[in-house]
């Protein structure tokens, strides 16, 4: 978070602003580049990222409901990640794609909050729910005989839930700490969406204790849900050595290799952007991390969890099964 000290030109405005007074504030986002061939470029190549993220994400969701193979824990939380992914997308792109093409690239105080808010919602959601997807793999393998009991509804519904609940409460924290500033300077947000560092950098307000927040709680979240990753993947790496078919290691590695893939892409883009220094703040590269873990991610998560799978690539079978023989029925009335 790179908070300068307020210039002469910026004490120029009053610094006693009220909330009253900001929520008539717009903003206008910046974004990647002024230049209108590029942002043509880029509005059909986030289009059809966008597109597939929805039919990737949405389509497993089907998967997961329509398939009475895939009715076990496991995949109720790849089903529950998907939806996440589907809306984490949304939240920010279609906004993002509608600047691309207009001039008007203004976005409302209460617009602002709002897409902050659902953002960190579903972010940190997401951190969660990877963790307990990981402690769901270790009572799988570790124990598989007794995995229907140790993981029923009355344990993976409270961890989904608490999951929701704990994205909920961080994205309400954030989103009251960063919208009681003033912002009687500059409007101009210099990135593609509405995040918290841009918003500080162009606050008139001391900002001390929400770089605070940003730090110790971000950085708090990340160390409790990757140790839960730790620990529950050190338990399955013992299980694995104890294993003496050569077959149940591999189908092991296979399950468990997609879920740390996307766990360490999704956490690595989380601390890159997050949790360091104010002094390392650096515009070009946290809009591209930004991108990176609110857009591309949504959208490699279905093909990381999919592809390597051996029951959900049967579902799909089933599926495009079903699909090729009503064509062929159609065609031939």
């Amino acid at each position: 978070l790179n908070i300068s000290t307020p210039s002469s030109a910026t004490l120029q405005y009053p610094l006693d602003v009220n909330m009253e007074n900001d929520t008539e504030v717009t903003f206008v986002l910046k974004g990647f580049t002024e230049n209108l061939e590029l942002q043509v470029i880029l509005f059909f190549l986030f289009l059809a990222i966008y597109i597939f993220t929805l039919i990737g994400n949405l389509g497993l969701v089907v998967l997961v409901i329509g398939d009475s193979r895939l009715h076990n824990p496991m995949y109720y939380f790849l089903g529950v990640l998907s939806f996440l992914d589907a809306c984490y997308s949304s939240v920010i792109t279609p906004n993002m794609l509608e600047d691309f093409m207009s001039e008007n690239k203004d976005i409302s105080f209460l617009g602002c909050a709002t897409q902050i808010f659902l953002g960190v919602t579903f972010g940190t959601t997401e951190c969660f729910l990877l963790a307990a997807m990981a402690y769901d793999r270790y009572v799988a393998i570790y124990n598989p005989l007794l995995y229907a009991v140790n993981m029923s509804p009355r344990v993976y519904v409270p961890l989904i839930t608490a999951s929701y609940v704990g994205g909920i409460s961080h994205a309400t924290l954030h989103t009251v700490a960063t919208f009681s500033l003033s912002f009687c300077a500059s409007k101009e947000i210099r990135h593609i969406f509405c995040d918290i560092p841009p918003l500080l950098v162009i606050s008139c307000s001391d900002t001390h204790i929400n770089q605070l927040l940003l730090i110790y709680i971000v950085g708090s979240i990340e160390i409790f849900t990757i140790l839960i990753v730790l620990i529950s993947y050190g338990f399955i790496l013992l299980a694995i050595l104890r294993m003496c078919s050569a077959e149940g290691r591999r189908k092991v590695f296979s399950t468990c290799g997609s879920h740390l893939t996307g766990v360490s892409i999704y956490h690595g883009t989380i601390l890159c952007t997050y949790v360091r220094p104010s002094s390392s703040y650096a515009l070009d590269h946290d809009m591209i991390m930004s991108i990176f873990y609110t857009v591309v991610i949504p959208m490699l998560n279905p093909i990381i969890y999919s592809l390597r799978n051996k029951d959900v690539k049967e579902a799909m079978k089933k599926v495009f099964g079903r699909i090729q023989f009503i064509n062929k029925s159609f065609f031939k009335l």
